[in-house]
């Protein structure tokens, strides 16, 4: 016989007490800037850690690497782990990764352990986004209050107000405190953060402490977090963005290898009964696999611009460095602006539909622009593609959002996350086959019109989707139904 206990230890405020206000807004959304703040910074910083370590870019670049891998397998981990132990103190927990990761990167002279340390970094930034979407989940529970869509706007937005930032920050710490200093920040950020935790976000639930023998209907904990599916996963995302990071000379025993653990793991998950990635439930939700597939297809578009176009802007247009960052960032106001109007009501249609028009027309704009181009003309193609970097994100969160069952909220958000980084990862391929070894004017055109037939296609997805799609009928309020927003309503 099994006996099972409470924890009982509480800290921080009760639900009611911050409700969702101000507070509990900027909690929840401050561990959101440290994953890109950590993947922009470093950018500026590769070639002074070349320098020190004595090696060149091919080698550095795994610095920029190993975040996105290990981001991309900690998201929906760090989400699965909030399901089931506690969404704050995952949140917690993560921040103590990134203080560490900072701490370990400091005192070495080889590129090695820094490799580690962004390891870390990656693993620790991981657990903010879907610690605080399944915060914001059951608040909205104990509250019996449906989420307030500004609530959702912040969290998108303070990713996208930190990768404008994100560069010149770099650029600062870089020249007051050395390269080092890249790593340093994440001490000071990640205390502030679990400040933020402690005082204004209210404490879990008590966990459930099992003893003796299990019994079927009470899995013991190691089975709830299905450690197997969860290394299966890992592995097999793993081969998959090590073929992807490598376009121009693909190694096709990764993607052998990722098709075969992807098979492995669904055979696993299905036969699971605490599965680590709801096969059943991706199937059986077919909207919610549609909205993945539309965010990694937007992350193509959105961080094609941001490395292709910039490239592009110093290569053949002619800007220096700092320039091209100056002319990127109404892009990102834009997105910011866009991404609080487009999180109101919680709206799903109207955003992707708006977005992914803009970057069609952005993408089509691309195509008369070339070396000689006036600054205006730069400047217009940037606001255009600010709209769908704003509306893309939070259309999609929003979908996410509501098509998703409350127990797996953190799972789900996380695997949004690496559905994005998979985008990203992809748009570097997409860049690599248009530009080849330099982006001239020709390279540009091949690459907006393949991003023209990208977006085309997004637009498609998204319109014959009838669960974002809007029904005539509406709700007591005026509000238009929508399926998402049935869905939504019956958690």
């Amino acid at each position: 016989m099994r006996q099972i206990t409470l924890e009982r230890v509480r800290t921080g405020p009760e639900p009611a007490d911050v409700g969702f206000g101000g507070r509990f807004m900027f909690a929840t959304s401050f561990g959101a800037v440290l994953n890109p703040i950590n993947s922009s910074i470093i950018a500026i910083a590769l070639v002074a850690i070349g320098h020190s370590m004595h090696v060149g870019t091919a080698t550095t670049i795994w610095l920029v690497s190993a975040l996105y891998l290990a981001t991309s397998v900690g998201q929906p981990t760090m989400g699965k782990l909030a399901d089931q132990m506690g969404a704050r103190r995952v949140y917690l927990g993560g921040l103590a990764l990134v203080a560490l990761g900072g701490v370990l990167g400091l005192p070495w002279a080889s590129l090695t352990p820094l490799i580690a340390a962004r390891i870390i970094i990656g693993l620790g930034t991981s657990a903010a986004y879907p610690a605080a979407v399944a915060l914001i989940r059951r608040q909205s529970e104990r509250l019996s209050q449906r989420t307030p869509g500004r609530v959702l706007g912040a969290l998108a937005t303070a990713g996208q107000v930190t990768m404008a930032v994100g560069p010149l920050l770099g650029g600062f710490l870089l020249t007051v405190g050395g390269w080092r200093s890249i790593f340093l920040i994440n001490i000071p950020l990640a205390g502030l953060g679990a400040a933020f935790v402690l005082v204004w976000l209210p404490h879990d639930e008590p966990i459930a402490v099992e003893r003796g023998n299990g019994t079927p209907d009470q899995p013991a904990a190691w089975r709830r977090i299905d450690p197997v599916g969860l290394v299966v996963f890992a592995a097999g995302l793993t081969m998959l963005l090590l073929f992807l990071m490598n376009p121009t000379r693909p190694n096709w025993y990764y993607l052998g290898a990722a098709v075969a653990l992807l098979f492995a793991l669904t055979a696993w998950e299905r036969r699971w009964p605490t599965p680590f990635i709801d096969v059943r439930m991706l199937v059986a939700n077919r909207a919610l696999t549609f909205t993945y597939i539309r965010y990694a297809m937007a992350f193509v578009g959105i961080y094609g611009i941001i490395y292709g176009w910039t490239q592009w802007l110093e290569q053949s247009a002619g800007r220096s460095a700092s320039a091209a960052g100056l002319l990127l960032t109404p892009a990102f106001v834009v997105a910011a602006v866009l991404s609080m109007l487009g999180s109101r009501n919680r709206a799903v249609f109207t955003p992707l539909v708006v977005g992914t028009v803009a970057m069609i027309l952005g993408a089509l704009f691309l195509l008369i622009l070339n070396s000689r181009s006036a600054t205006w003309e730069l400047l217009v193609a940037n606001i255009l593609f600010g709209v769908p970097t704003g509306l893309n994100v939070v259309g999609n969160q929003s979908a996410m959002y509501a098509q998703t069952p409350a127990a797996h909220i953190g799972t789900a958000s996380g695997l949004l996350r690496t559905a994005g980084y998979l985008g990203a990862i992809l748009s570097t391929s997409l860049i690599s086959a248009t530009f080849g070894q330099r982006a001239t004017d020709s390279g540009l055109h091949g690459f907006a019109i393949v991003l023209t037939v990208l977006s085309a296609l997004m637009l498609v997805l998204t319109v014959a989707d009838p669960s974002v799609r809007p029904r005539r009928q509406t709700d007591p309020k005026g509000a238009p139904v929508t399926v998402a927003n049935r869905a939504r309503e019956r958690q």
